[in-house]
């Protein structure tokens, strides 16, 4: 459905919503997303050169979200890693094909879906429990509370 590196990269926007405004390092973020820091340095890269995080080195420097999590989507963070690839003529490149067969035009049908649903799924939404169950946490809400 998505990519590895889209699939990490919303695990670590969902963690800096989560820790909203305080900067986390890359290796808080790779820890509780269970990214490898290498490749989630390069994520936070991409990330930090679409403008959707902020990137400080030194002492108390790290990621952080530029806005709130309610000001993007799901589809703002897959395409600022790996945009989705929308099928528009015959990926065979059969010369005949000049539209798309049934095969492709299911497929596009569907992704137009899902990039839909994305589009329409603020990031903040991700944060919300569902069946006691929070994004990323093995713990429950109440230990997340500060004391």
């Amino acid at each position: 459905m998505i990519s590895q590196t889209a699939e990490y990269a919303l695990r670590a926007i969902v963690h800096l919503a989560q820790t909203h405004p305080v900067p986390q390092t890359a290796a808080s973020i790779a820890e509780r997303t269970h990214v490898p820091v290498p490749y989630l340095s390069k994520v936070m890269q991409s990330l930090a050169r679409v403008g959707l995080v902020s990137s400080q080195r030194g002492l108390h420097g790290g990621f952080a979200l530029v806005r709130k999590a309610s000001t993007f989507s799901v589809l703002d963070v897959i395409a600022a890693v790996e945009p989705l690839h929308h099928i528009r003529s015959c990926p065979l490149r059969i010369p005949g094909h000049t539209d798309l067969c049934m095969l492709h035009t299911t497929l596009e049908s569907a992704l137009l879906r899902m990039e839909e649903v994305y589009a329409a799924t603020p990031i903040d939404k991700l944060l919300a429990e569902q069946n006691g169950i929070l994004a990323l946490c093995d713990c429950a809400r109440e230990e997340l509370a500060p004391a």
